[in-house]
């Protein structure tokens, strides 16, 4: 197997971006297991079901439990991703590094806890009793500040990208990033950004809407999908015509 292996790469690089990250780095391998310890603290219950009544009850928590998984693997892609495009080992990478895994460690149970509750919600109470849901925030209080704190973190998170793409963007020559990787980094740093305003936008809905819409502040997170497709069609189109006028030239310098 392992000569089979040999030679080729089980995660293709990006086609058009040289990835800089040679092997995997010890700054790497330490976020890598803070996200397996992340992803432990999200499981129902670390004790094996004694009962089929109590399968049931762990069974009914797999929604919430599949959405912070997704949520969790988007944002170690995101740094894997970042990781393996520039290889940057300085000591202000390790500071942000060193951030971004606190924060993705103190947000796990508020993570957990919301959706746990959403997901409750909107099944009617068939993952969980709707008397417990009820105990889990007690009043629009409570439910807005638990907007604020899940915003917090995901400005956190989107806001440490944003400082991680403007570093490397600074140090595009030292990189020696070409035309096309120099502009994908700056869209990094907009598309970053957009998403952490989008948390700001919902911590601020979460402040000022009346009691009886609180509640509905985090339909407001569907701006990120929304910014996702202006920003896939716009930073797209803008990319393929860098890397086509990139290759015409190369072409005619041949």
């Amino acid at each position: 197997m392992i000569r089979e292996l040999a030679g080729h790469q089980l995660v293709p690089p990006e086609k058009d971006f040289r990835w800089r990250g040679g092997e995997i780095t010890r700054l790497e391998g330490f976020t890598d297991a803070v996200f397996a310890f992340a992803v432990t603290l999200l499981v129902v219950s670390l004790e094996v079901p004694h009962t089929f009544e109590e399968l049931l009850v762990a069974m009914k928590g797999f929604f919430a439990f599949a959405i912070c998984f997704t949520i969790l693997t988007q944002v170690w892609f995101f740094h894997y991703k970042f990781s393996r495009r520039y290889g940057l080992q300085t000591v202000y990478t390790i500071i942000l590094n060193a951030a971004l895994i606190f924060v993705v460690l103190f947000y796990v149970y508020p993570l957990k806890f919301l959706f746990t509750l959403a997901v409750g919600g909107l099944s009617g109470g068939r993952t969980m009793p709707v008397e417990q849901l009820t105990h889990m925030v007690r009043n629009t209080h409570e439910l807005s500040l638990l907007w604020l704190i899940y915003s917090a973190g995901v400005i956190a998170v989107y806001g440490l990208f944003a400082l991680l793409y403007h570093y490397a963007y600074k140090l595009r020559s030292a990189l020696e990033l070409n035309e096309y990787e120099t502009l994908c980094t700056r869209n990094a740093i907009i598309h970053f950004s957009a998403l952490a305003s989008v948390g700001i936008i919902v911590a601020i809905a979460a402040l000022v809407l009346p009691s009886n819409l609180v509640g509905y502040a985090g339909l407001l997170f569907c701006l990120n999908a929304i910014w996702g497709w202006v920003a896939g069609s716009m930073m797209g189109k803008q990319q393929r015509m860098v890397l086509e006028r990139m290759k015409a030239k190369s072409a005619a310098q041949s």
